[in-house]
């Protein structure tokens, strides 16, 4: 894991006295924590354009194997926060899988995903594809298109198997969303099988996102649903076909978040606002002027150092467009969100869905009451350390009064049908009436026992 950490020299020469005195840090050397993803953009910027200095922070940055190293890193103080899948500090804190109480003062985008298939998958697909005029298939593809796959699969005695990057990843529940759209039913967890793929019609399995495209080309993964640049690699190295973007699933739907235990937000209140600062100046940054920024964020990812891809690869989705087979490049402008739409602001009913899709599969074993789901959020999710960030740079003059939603109870508006793939909204106020509303999955007072749904 190379580390990135900024010289003396360049600090004396780079920092801004005018921000030291905003702040009495109680820490200010930082490790941060990572995993190769396009979205873990925030962190390389707020680092290379020196807002972490500005803020009197020296910030090291380190790339993690994966997921569950990243989460145990911050637990027992190797690093101080990090890039998390948003489900990592909802899952830790109501216990599921490794406890601990971790909460997120600041959500790092929006959107950024993808689900794509081997290029035999796909074949097998395109005749229950709708054509457009000009004869492409139709996007997003629904997950019906895929069900005389999997009953091929069948048939023949294999098994049709599909990765994912953790359990409680965004990928895991919008793989699962989107199988669940097309009739198809990804599996359940218990308390005795973790799995997740009880009653599975297919089987889902953890890679690390970088190995996907590896994976997917020796036939061990017939698919998988991952961040960028791992979707535009399989295009470029033509070994598989992306059907849906996660925009196209959800439009504008919450993904990465920043992480820190609750004992450090504590401890460190000045800090953890120092570094909540940084990363919002990062985020507009990114956003700013029509994404005019774009490239040059494009060529610090690029680094390997940082996500290690092509240029080309990362830039296929950080500019406004992606590539669905090889010259089908469509425009998706808003594929990566960073600042706008609130992007950063850590809404309760963002975490609240997260929650709800673990009840859905049977993560949470029990049904819950929607007071419980608020109450979780709640504790999890820290609009008031972001909202004191955002205060302080308006008054400092670096952010826009009207960019921050300063009345916000912490509840978006209901995400309306038209912009999710099943065509059911959803109101993060009403969490249990949602998954009632959905037709595979938990719901009321069922619970899985051995093989099957009781209730």
């Amino acid at each position: 894991m190379k580390r990135l950490l900024l010289g003396l020299a360049a600090s004396t020469a780079m920092f801004s006295p005018a921000f030291a005195e905003l702040l009495d840090l109680e820490k200010d050397e930082l490790t941060f924590g990572f995993i190769k993803l396009t979205d873990m953009a925030p962190l390389a910027v707020a680092y290379e354009q020196g807002y972490f200095l500005d803020e009197g922070l020296f910030v090291t940055l380190e790339a993690q194997a994966n997921w569950k190293v990243l989460l145990d890193g911050v637990i027992d103080g190797q690093l101080d926060g990090a890039h998390m899948l948003a489900g990592q500090p909802l899952a830790a804190t109501i216990g599921y899988g490794t406890e601990a109480h971790i909460v997120t003062p600041f959500s790092m985008d929006l959107n950024g995903n993808g689900i794509t298939v081997s290029n035999d998958v796909w074949e097998k697909m395109l005749p229950h594809i709708p054509k457009m005029e000009d004869g492409r298939p139709q996007h997003p593809v629904s997950a019906e298109a895929l069900v005389p796959v999997i009953e091929e699969f069948n048939a023949k005695g294999e098994a049709f198997n599909m990765g994912m990057v953790f359990p409680v990843s965004t990928h895991n529940y919008e793989l699962r969303y989107w199988l669940a759209a097309g009739g198809i039913n990804p599996g359940y967890y218990s308390p005795e099988n973790i799995s997740g793929q009880i009653d599975a019609d297919v089987f889902l399995s953890v890679t690390p996102p970088p190995q996907m495209p590896a994976t997917l080309e020796a036939g061990t993964i017939h698919g998988y649903c991952v961040g960028e640049p791992w979707n535009q690699q399989a295009v470029f190295k033509g070994i598989g076909v992306p059907v849906i973007t996660d925009y196209q699933l959800w439009k504008n739907n919450p993904e990465k978040v920043f992480g820190i235990t609750n004992d450090f937000a504590e401890q460190n209140p000045n800090t953890t606002k120092a570094v909540v600062r940084a990363l919002i100046r990062a985020a507009m940054w990114l956003d700013e002027n029509d994404n005019a920024n774009r490239p040059e964020a494009v060529q610090i990812l690029s680094r390997p150092e940082y996500v290690g891809a092509d240029y080309d690869v990362i830039a296929n989705s950080m500019t406004g467009f992606f590539e669905f087979e090889k010259g089908d490049k469509r425009d998706i402008p808003d594929f990566n969100v960073f600042f706008r739409y609130n992007a950063t602001y850590p809404y309760y009913s963002d975490a609240i869905w997260y929650l709800t899709q673990m009840r859905r599969w049977g993560q949470i074993a029990e049904p819950k009451s929607d007071a419980w789901y608020k109450d979780v959020a709640a504790s999890v999710y820290r609009p008031d350390i972001y909202l004191e960030a955002a205060r302080s740079l308006v008054d400092d003059g670096l952010a826009n009064e009207a960019d921050f939603p300063w009345d916000s109870d912490g509840f978006k508006a209901p995400t309306p049908a038209a912009d999710i793939i099943d065509g059911i909204a959803y109101d993060g106020r009403a969490p249990n009436a949602y998954l009632e509303s959905l037709p595979i999955g938990l719901k009321g007072e069922q619970v899985v026992v051995g093989d099957a749904v009781q209730g």
